[in-house]
């Protein structure tokens, strides 16, 4: 017997909050589905039904291959002792009720509170898994499991916090660069997913990573809502831009935190209470008896958490440190402060070099690093960073709304050496030359241009208009000494800075001000559109309306179910003196306005007009 007919009625009757969760844990499209017939349909297609059941842990399944073996409608109880006959324990009817609950919710099974009727496409879907290879219902009802994780081997922990810190360190450190990099310039998405090459290596040779890792760091960002794409393109988040100005632990914790709330429920249960043991071959042993139909979804979902969680620090050589511990058994709070005790402590002194170099004898504090960034180029991030100032970083500088002097008034204050006398030649040279390009905003527009540079030096700007890495700004030149451009000011300015001019942003008035390049998403960017939503909404407005009997529509594609599943109704009929009769009908046909059907119990064929019937229910 079809059960189409009985869970479109369902479907029809829930919330919509219920049923949109439902959708979506189902992985349930909105594709294809016209009425609430197509979503039943959908529901019990024996791909979306082995979908589900493959993310159903042993004992559910146990329970459903019970209900399904039990036929009938058994309860909680019948149920609770067939399995306790093919087991060495005792199975309580609570414990089934309770994990019934959530095949109820997937629609696994029908909706009566004291019965475990499984629907016709799942039982068929259960019974024919040992053909598959996958367990049977004496396979499922078995009690005793694998040793879920091996005790840590004998080894100090000394060890795995030493080798987890220096993992956590050089990940953070690899995040910021990132982050800083996409910033700068953001990394393009291409159509068939990851970043495109020259984004990669360009990331990579700033991360000081090789090419492979720079999608799992990207990944990482992505999860804490650091770094999101944006028009194909990967940006920082504003959360992003906040990250970077805290301290290193407190970035780990940003990092750490993302990824234990992430964790798939069932597995951060399983590790919160075994954070002392190994988590190698004998975790995904376990996994694969406690999900035996996971396949590639739990390939996937495991191997995910556990790289990033080595990634991270969290565990070292699969074995976890105390900040991961921690981490899993008192929360992200507690792994923080425990990290950030084996952290190198953060330094606001540098030295400053003769040869224009920056070295920080330490992890630098977020406000002195993201300073000094603003006035050298990084070189190389680790332990001990190294930076260096050139007249293309000072005069980057500049253009954000530094001076000469403030530049050095802040080397002078983070310096353990003093400033050198070619390092303040530099940057006093270098701002004396800051603004002989200039670029503003063309007031009348009429003519399509939106901006404007010029130079009293005509061979440096005639330099400008020819350099190759410039032309798609389409400059027009209109005097010697002046061009115009059909892009926006900021647009040109900051093309003209990355091509290592000494350009300023003037206003009408011809005085320098500061432009900020804003490069950052909002972050966590929320999709405005929902399509279960709109599919729902649709749904609604194509059933009957409440209140108002058995709308047509709905009617006759309920009897064209039934007629195809040759299933048995009860009709319920409005008769002229205004009393209700209900029939036990299997309809045949549908024309003219009226239902044909034969009343096996009566042995005659009725017909029914349409317009009398009231309701319509699965018979039984």
């Amino acid at each position: 017997m079809s059960n189409t007919l009985s869970l479109a009625t369902r479907l029809k009757a829930m919330r919509d909050a219920d049923l949109a969760r439902t959708m979506r844990a189902r992985s349930i499209g909105a594709a294809g589905i016209k009425d609430f017939f197509d979503l039943a349909e959908a529901f019990l297609d024996p791909v979306s039904i082995q979908d589900a059941l493959s993310h159903l842990d042993r004992p559910t399944l146990a329970i459903l291959a019970a209900a399904s073996e039990c036929g009938g409608s058994p309860s909680a109880g019948d149920v609770a002792a067939l399995l306790s006959s093919m087991t060495d324990g005792e199975v309580d009817a609570a414990t089934v009720e309770r994990r019934a609950l959530l095949a109820r919710e997937l629609l696994l099974l029908e909706e009566h509170p004291h019965t475990l009727v499984a629907y016709d496409a799942v039982r068929e879907r259960l019974l024919s898994w040992p053909e598959s290879g996958l367990p049977s219902l004496a396979e499922l009802a078995k009690t005793h499991s694998p040793g879920a994780l091996e005790p840590l081997p004998d080894v100090d922990q000394r060890f795995t916090d030493r080798l987890g810190v220096e993992r956590a360190f050089t990940a953070t450190t690899a995040v910021t660069e990132l982050l800083v990099e996409v910033e700068r310039e953001p990394a393009r998405e291409l159509a068939k997913g990851g970043v495109g090459l020259p984004d990669t290596k360009r990331l990579a040779s700033s991360m000081s990573v090789d090419l492979e890792s720079v999608a799992s760091f990207l990944a990482v960002a992505d999860r804490a809502d650091l770094a999101a794409r944006e028009t194909g393109s990967w940006m920082i988040t504003e959360r992003g831009a906040a990250w970077l100005l805290e301290s290193t632990g407190g970035r780990w914790a940003a990092l750490a935190s993302a990824w234990l709330d992430r964790l798939p429920a069932d597995i951060r249960v399983l590790l919160a209470h075994r954070t002392h043991t190994h988590w190698g071959h004998g975790l995904r042993g376990y996994l694969d008896w406690l999900y035996p139909a996971g396949g590639e979804w739990m390939d996937d979902r495991v191997s995910t958490y556990t790289r990033d969680a080595e990634l991270l620090g969290i565990t070292a050589n699969n074995n976890p440190t105390t900040p991961g511990s921690l981490l899993l058994a008192e929360g992200a709070q507690a792994a923080a402060a425990a990290m950030a005790a084996l952290l190198p402590a953060e330094v606001e002194q540098v030295y400053l070099q003769h040869d224009l170099s920056i070295v920080a004898p330490g992890p630098l504090t977020p406000q002195v690093d993201s300073r000094l960034r603003a006035i050298a180029d990084m070189e190389s991030r680790a332990l001990a960073s190294s930076y260096r100032v050139s007249t293309s970083s000072v005069n980057r500088a500049m253009a954000s709304g530094e001076s000469a002097a403030s530049m050095l008034a802040f080397l002078r204050s983070i310096s353990l050496t003093g400033i050198p006398q070619p390092l303040q030649y530099l940057i006093e040279e270098a701002a004396s030359r800051y603004g002989q390009v200039r670029v503003g905003r063309v007031e009348d527009e009429s003519s399509g241009a939106q901006s404007y540079i010029r130079s009293s030096d005509e061979l440096l700007i005639g330099t400008v208009l020819v350099d190759q890495n410039l032309t798609s700004l389409g400059f027009v030149r209109t005097d010697p000494t002046r061009a115009t451009s059909r892009f926006a000011i900021d647009v040109v300015f900051w093309s003209v800075s990355d091509a290592r001019y000494p350009v300023a942003a003037e206003n009408a008035d011809g005085e320098i001000i500061a432009l900020r390049r804003q490069r950052a998403v909002k972050s966590q960017p929320t999709d405005t559109s929902n399509p279960i939503a709109a599919l729902i909404e649709r749904l609604r407005l194509g059933a009957a309306p409440e209140g108002e009997g058995t709308g047509q529509e709905w009617l006759i594609r309920q009897l064209d179910v039934a007629i195809r599943a040759k299933s048995s109704l009860t009709i319920s009929v409005t008769m002229p003196n205004g009393t209700m009769v209900d029939y036990q009908l299997e309809p045949t046909s549908v024309t003219g306005g009226r239902l044909r059907g034969r009343d096996n119990k009566a042995a005659i064929e009725r017909t029914l007009p349409l317009s009398r019937i009231a309701a319509i229910t699965p018979a039984g």
